[in-house]
Formats: structure tokens, sequence, C-alpha cells
């Protein structure tokens, strides 16, 4: 299921022209000073005035039946106009996803249904105060009740933490250690029992609700069980892993996108030194430029993994927190350069800036923390570095060899040594048992994220000089600019494999591994070192596209 282009367009464009009226600046920052949850607006947006809740439930509930590509485009720029409320919204869907994932026939009709028709909120309960992220260190429980030999309904009992919606929802999912173990629940708001704390005074995101949720021998019908079978919620939840942090991917992209495009402006109208300070090298080329190649690499990520989430390929967790990783980092990172750009005003809470990088901090933590990625990533990727004898890489970069011989412009050739680049390391890190070390783990997640990273943003720039992005895909920049920002990112990407794969295999090895001269041969790192040449033309290329001062014009 998925919305045709237009109903797409028009859905944006109504999320962006009810924040516009409803969520002005000034708005905004002042509900931010009182740290209020504008519950009553999160409430319309999910409700009959806007109506984005539609898009996450299939039309035999009464929905849209967006797809991952879809809910990638709304949640970017809902995140634009605002992190807190976009949680808000997030929060609803990330507590229906076990009834959409793993709920009876009966169980989607009753709820998708009322969430659809009546708007109502929904907040998701898994993390414990003690177990964190650990979905498995499970401390609430759900004891059966039983009559005449069947069980009739559970009494739940325990506590949730850093609950989005915790004081507001309607409905909550709740994950209970039942007899049969770990298991989703779904409790409606005013069951005896029920209670959350005051609202946690937050960092950022000070326009959501964050609470406490506690369960005080909680009664539930038994067909509150979702799925109806025990057991099954760790699976449940792991079935959303790729689709939820596409989300929060989004928000990532969204945020760090917001805050570049107020830095632009701010600096082609601030004047320095004689001139405009966006006529700079010196400020486009460390402030701006860098960080919208790593946030396109982001979305390269995010729109490939989308696409293929529409295509039923699979769940794709791990190219979910690839995309996660990259975009969330780089969104992070684009708020605290977009501070630095506008100086003194940066720092100041009238500026939007400043809020927005304390709002965007969050999605490298939520729904699995950056380490957490990283690890995922690492771990799933070994896997495949072993069972492929070492060629999974190997066998990647050939295939970008073959793209850049066709579209030399597009990164590929770069992507392709950084790839073959990695593969060097890994085989290292396996040789040598280096990965007994969780940060040399840690270490080779991230270099895993640059280089998969730099070799769809290749095969996205690509696409467009060819004429065959999707129809729904971004079309922010032209392809001769992707092309220049696919190249940028790939040797910053190449370049990082190298350095730091160095680092960590030299660092930790004891034996021959360890021998920085050949593996720096095997990683061909004059080659990464050429690839450099050119990487000052193409950030001017991007910084004229960025302040549209020119068209740039790819690289033969």
């Amino acid at each position: 299921m998925a919305l045709d282009r237009e109903t797409l367009d028009l859905t944006l464009e109504a999320i962006r022209d009810f924040a516009k009226d409803k969520l002005p600046e000034a708005t905004i920052l002042d509900l931010d000073a009182r740290d209020e949850f504008p519950v009553e607006l999160v409430r319309a947006m999910c409700g009959a005035e806007l109506g984005v809740q539609l898009l996450f439930f299939g039309e035999e509930y009464g929905g849209m039946g967006g797809g991952s590509l879809d809910v990638y485009r709304v949640c970017e720029t809902l995140a634009r106009c605002d992190l807190g409320v976009a949680t808000g919204v997030f929060a609803t869907f990330l507590g229906s996803d076990p009834i959409v994932f793993g709920g009876t026939p009966e169980q989607k009709k009753r709820w998708l249904t009322r969430l659809a028709e009546e708007g109502l909120l929904m907040a998701y309960g898994a993390t414990e105060p003690e177990a964190g992220s650990d979905l498995g260190a499970l401390r609430t429980t759900a004891t059966r009740i039983e009559e005449d030999g069947r069980v009739v309904g559970y009494r739940i009992s325990g506590n949730k933490q850093w609950i989005s919606n915790g004081g507001f929802a309607d409905l909550y999912s709740v994950l209970a250690l039942a007899p049969g173990g770990p298991s989703w629940f779904v409790v409606e708001r005013g069951a005896p029992g029920l209670s959350w704390g005051k609202p946690e005074d937050k960092h950022g995101i000070r326009l959501s609700n964050t609470s406490e949720v506690s369960l005080a021998d909680v009664r539930v019908d038994a067909d509150a069980l979702v799925g109806g079978v025990e057991g099954q919620g760790l699976l449940q939840a792991q079935m959303v892993f790729g689709y939820t942090r596409l989300m929060v991917a989004a928000f990532g992209l969204g945020a760090g996108w917001a805050a570049l495009d107020r830095a632009i402006p701010y600096s082609a109208e601030r004047i320095q030194g004689g001139g405009p300070l966006s006529e700079k090298q010196g400020y486009t080329h460390k402030l701006i430029v860098p960080w919208a190649a790593r946030l396109e690499a982001g979305r390269s990520l995010i729109e490939e993994t989308a696409e293929r989430l529409d295509a039923e390929e699979g769940t794709l967790n791990t190219e979910g927190a690839v995309a996660k990783y990259l975009a969330t980092e780089a969104g992070n990172g684009a708020a605290d350069a977009a501070i630095q750009a506008l100086g003194g005003y940066g720092f100041t809470r009238e500026y939007m800036v400043e809020k927005i990088k304390r709002d965007v901090r969050i999605t490298t933590i939520y729904e699995g923390t950056s380490e957490i990625m990283e690890m995922t990533i690492a771990r799933d990727r070994w896997q495949l570095h072993l069972k492929t004898r070492g060629d999974h890489y190997h066998a990647l970069a050939r295939e970008m060899e073959a793209l850049a011989a066709r579209r030399p412009e597009c990164g590929a050739g770069t992507a392709a040594l950084a790839l073959h680049a990695l593969a060097e390391v890994l085989e290292r890190a396996r040789a040598g048992r280096l990965t007994r070390n969780q940060h040399v783990l840690l270490r080779l997640g991230r270099l895993l994220a640059l280089a998969e990273g730099a070799a769809s943003f290749a095969r996205r720039a690509a696409r467009a000089l060819d004429g065959r992005l999707g129809e729904k895909a971004d079309r922010r920049f032209d392809p001769a600019t992707l092309a220049t920002l696919s190249r940028i990112n790939a040797r910053e990407a190449a370049l990082e494999v190298a350095a730091d794969g160095m680092r960590q295999v030299v660092g930790a090895a004891e034996g021959v591994e360890g021998d920085p001269v050949s593996l720096a041969a095997a990683m061909n790192l004059t080659a990464i070192h050429r690839a450099q040449a050119g990487l000052v033309t193409d950030m001017d290329r991007a910084a004229d596209a960025l302040y549209g001062r020119a068209t740039a014009v790819a690289a033969a």
C-alpha cells in the first residue's frame, strides 16, 4: 500500500500549512520556554482537522494506507515544523505498531479503526528504569487471571520510563513478562491502577510529553494480549525496527536541514571582512557544505531502505539502523554547525537553531542509541563478512566499480575504494580476533555505516543522472548537484575508513595483522589519497548550488 505522488504532495502541503497557521516560530519558542506539550494541537493533527494519523493505517481500517516512503517524507516534514510535536505524533504510531504487526484481525479492526476515526493518542510502554533499551530485561509482569481453567485476563504490574505521550495517551501498548514470555498488552486510559508521573524536565523536545508510567495490578481482559499468544512480544518489537528507525532517521534529517536552512540565508546577508559569509570558503566549506553532503547521504539510505520495505524485501533492521545512524548523527552535527554559523545569535534562544540543536539530540538516543546502532550494524555485517569468506564488501566494491565505469561523475569509484579498504580492515580484524574488543566492534560499526552510505549515495546520484529517481523521491537538488555532493561524501567516507580502520587494527592487534605498511598497501591508501583531488572544486560547486549562485556542474 502506498500513496500516489499527488496525494503525498497534498499531505505534505497540508502539514506545512497547519504548522504555519497553528505553530509559528513565536508560538514554538513560547511553548518551549514554558515546557508545555500542546496536546490539543497534537490531537488536531491526529484527528479530523489534519488527519495525519490516517497515513499509518490501511484502508480497511479507515486509513490511507501510506507506505514507508510516504511515512519518511511525512516524518521529515513534521520534524522541520517541530521535533517535539513530531515526537508526540510518532509516539501514537509507535504505540500502534505491536497491533499493526502482531495483532489478530479482530484486534486490528477494533483498535486501528478507533485510532483512524477518533484520532486517539497512544504511548509505547517498553523502556523500564532498570532495563533501558534492553527489552529482554523486563521487570513488568503480567499475571494470568483464570476462571474454570481458562485465562480470562491479566494483572499487569511494573514501571515504564521515558514514555512519550505517557501523561496524555488514550491507549498504551505495554510490554510485560507473562508466564509464556514477553508479551504486548493494550491498556486503556482510566484503567484502575494505571498512573503517570510528572513530565520529565528535558534538555530538548520540550513540546512533547515524556513521563514515567506505573501499573499497579492493572486488570485487562484476555483479548488485550496482542496476537492472542504469550511470548511473542520481542519478536513483534523486532519486526518493526527497520520501519521505526527509518522514521527517527527522517526526524534527524528534517531537523538537520531545518537548522542549515536557517544558517544559509543568514550567511548570505551577514557581512564580515568586506563581504558576505556565504562567499567565504572558511565558512561554507566547514559549516555548510560537509553537513549538506552528510545529510543527503543519510537521505539516500532512508529512501533506499523505504523503497525496499515497500517492496516487501524483509524487515531490514540493519539497513534501518544504518539509515538512523547516518541521518541522526548528521542532523545533530548540522544543528551544532548552524549554531556556530550564526555566532552569538545562534547561541541565544531567540533564534531557532539553538532549540533545534537541543531537540535533534534526542534522535541519537531514542529508538536505539547511536551506540546500539553501531553494535547492530557491526554484528550483522560481521556475520556477512565471515559467511562470504571476506568477499561481501569486495563484491559491493566491484558493483561500485561497474557503476563508476558507466557514471564516473556519481562518486561510485571513490565509494569502491572505501568498500575495498573496509573489507581489508575487517579481514585483519578477523585474523587477529580483534572484535573481542567491544571498542573495536563499535568503531567498525561506524565505518560500515559510512561505506554503505557512500555506496547508497552513489547509486542515488546515478539514478538521478539517468532520470530514474523514484516518483516520490526528494528532489531538492538537481542531478549534477547530487553527484557533486556524493563525490564529497565518498571522499570523506573513504578517508575515514582508511584512517580509523588503520588506527583500530594497529591499536588492537598484537601480531602481523597490525603491520601498518602492509595494511596501507592492502587498503590502497595511495589511491584513496589521490581520490581527494578535486575536493575543493567540488565544495565550491556545492556551495554555489546551496546558495543559488550557479548550477553545479558534474565533473567528468
